[in-house]
């Protein structure tokens, strides 16, 4: 380690810090390419990948250093985790030897409590949990960041910087993250399954798959930017398209008789039971 590496200043410190995303697949790739749009130098960004070619693609795209993950650890302010769940803990063993208790490390693994982390790596270490979605890849991702035992304010804070580069971050208690998980992180996927069944809906009533696919996501986006800018209730965004007797309520009168409401309430407890299993180990 250079002695520009062993001081370098931590995230609760002044001056520019070192940033490592390891494991860098698509949501780490969307959350480097944001922090170098966010003003991140690419010198002060290293990453990690598991193929070399990988490495040296990212190399050649944003100008960024590959690094082994025990040189991450060693040269790093901030470490961020984007490997898969099941990968964490041969991670945190290769980690654990070369990671200072003043760094802060950063989880995206879905499940792992912070507590995991704490109890593999030095005493007093910094970790906060963050469950963002896929939608980082184009700048509209929902991160839900929550504390460990020895984070504060400040890791907080650093966290909600970086990843405020791909879209909003809402803090919550880490008791509510399973929840988060099931409502925000899998919630593109209920979006998708939902455009796709009404795309088929729309082949059924007679119109070309492109031109149901295009009326379907424009009336997505357009419902969607009702909700963020109206400030109104669902309930009254839908009562204004809903007229009575007409196509609206003929349609939902039968989403109702199919238990779509009681469906999808059951479906993010599933979610949620399972991001709660694999926390405990037992799935």
């Amino acid at each position: 380690m250079t002695d520009k590496a062993a001081h370098a200043p931590g995230p609760d410190q002044a001056g520019p810090t070192t940033v490592a995303v390891l494991g860098t697949g698509k949501i780490g790739e969307a959350l480097l390419s944001g922090m170098i749009r966010g003003g991140r130098r690419p010198a002060d960004i290293l990453v990690t990948a598991r193929r070399s070619e990988r490495a040296d693609e990212l190399r050649t795209r944003y100008g960024v250093e590959p690094v082994s993950n025990a040189e991450a650890a060693k040269r790093a302010d901030t470490l961020i985790l984007t490997v898969k769940p099941q990968d964490m803990g041969k991670l945190l063993e290769e980690l654990a030897p070369h990671l200072p208790a003043d760094r802060l490390v950063i989880s995206g693994a879905a499940g792992i409590p912070t507590s995991f982390f704490e109890e593999r790596l030095a005493t007093g270490t910094p970790v906060v949990r963050v469950m963002t979605n896929t939608p980082a890849l184009v700048d509209e991702a929902m991160s839900v960041i929550s504390a460990g035992s020895h984070a504060n304010g400040t890791h907080l804070a650093h966290a909600e910087e970086i990843f405020s580069g791909v879209g909003k971050t809402l803090r919550v208690p880490e008791s509510q993250q399973d929840a988060a998980t099931a409502l925000s992180g899998s919630g593109p996927a209920y979006f998708y399954f939902l455009v796709e069944a009404m795309t088929d809906a729309g082949i059924l009533l007679g119109l070309p798959r492109n031109q149901a696919h295009d009326l379907i996501v424009q009336a997505a986006i357009g419902a969607a930017v009702m909700l963020r800018d109206s400030g109104e209730h669902p309930v009254k965004l839908r009562e204004a398209v809903t007229s009575p007797a007409g196509t609206t309520i003929n349609a939902i009168v039968e989403l109702e008789k199919h238990g779509v409401r009681a469906a999808l309430i059951a479906a993010l407890e599933a979610a949620r039971d399972r991001s709660q299993a694999l926390a405990t180990g037992t799935a």
